[in-house]
């Protein structure tokens, strides 16, 4: 009998976040107290995300409104890498980064927790920025899952191509 297996993938939907990004700007565009504090927040590339206001207070208000919006689309804020806003020239800049992709770190630690604390017959092989995981069992794959969701791991986790 063949192997069942699942990957562990770290991905973005960017369409939501874009959509979480236009609701945001929406957002502080319409709230009296962003009136008059140059208060935005807008793509700066490809997994950037620039936030600027007059005061450190504001672009820190503007960030937490973006994490509602991304909680709201459902996705997890841990896909999210913000920094401390810094001072250039008059405004604060803030910038917040994606994370995706599962590390080679972060691969090895989920590898580490599957055979330490999982079923004996589960093999997990590091592929690129994804993990494998196959048993011959499927009851061994779902306990798997249900460790790894348990676990607190400071990357976004998702479980695809089960099969």
């Amino acid at each position: 009998m063949a192997d069942s297996s699942f990957d562990v993938v770290s991905k973005i939907d960017r369409q939501e976040v874009d959509n979480a990004l236009n609701q945001t700007v929406k957002e502080v565009g319409h709230r009296f107290d962003f009136k008059g504090t140059g208060a935005g927040i807008a793509w700066s590339g490809q997994n950037d995300i620039q936030i600027k206001a007059n005061s450190e207070e504001r672009a820190n208000a503007v960030l937490d409104v973006f994490k509602e919006k991304i909680i709201k689309r459902g996705l997890s804020l841990k896909v999210l890498d913000s920094g401390e806003p810094k001072l250039s020239g008059r405004e604060y800049h803030l910038v917040v980064s994606l994370k995706e992709g599962i590390d080679q770190e972060h691969a090895k630690k989920i590898s580490k927790i599957i055979r330490d604390e999982g079923p004996k017959g589960v093999k997990a092989q590091i592929q690129g920025e994804e993990l494998r995981v196959s048993s011959k069992k499927k009851d061994e794959l779902q306990d798997i899952i249900t460790l790894l969701k348990g676990k607190d791991l400071d990357i976004a986790l998702q479980f695809t191509n089960y099969r």
